[in-house]
């Protein structure tokens, strides 16, 4: 049984949420970055996740860091598996 009463947030959501406050729209950003638009699409659907070359071309992008986009991509990542692992996790002593 997950912990979470909410699914976990994927970074694209936060992507999305930039790019609105900012008001750029995909295709521009997706130009910016030297990426395909397909590409950005994916992570913007969910379909992909942030790779440590998306997430330091939208640290140069942003003005972030890469590390703060690798953090939301691994929280994400974590989140899935305690989620789907959670009944096997509850079967797993703990040492000590």
């Amino acid at each position: 049984m997950p912990i979470r009463d909410i699914a976990p947030v994927h970074p694209g959501e936060h992507l999305s949420e930039f790019l609105n406050e900012l008001g750029i729209d995909p295709e521009r950003a997706a130009a910016d970055l030297r990426i395909p638009a397909r590409r950005l699409d994916a992570v913007l659907a969910g379909a992909q996740g942030i790779s440590a070359d998306m997430a330091l071309r939208l640290g140069r992008y942003f003005g972030t860091t890469p590390a703060f986009w690798m953090s939301l991509q691994s929280k994400y990542d974590l989140e899935q598996a305690s989620d789907a692992l959670s009944d096997e996790m509850n079967r797993i002593a703990r040492v000590g």
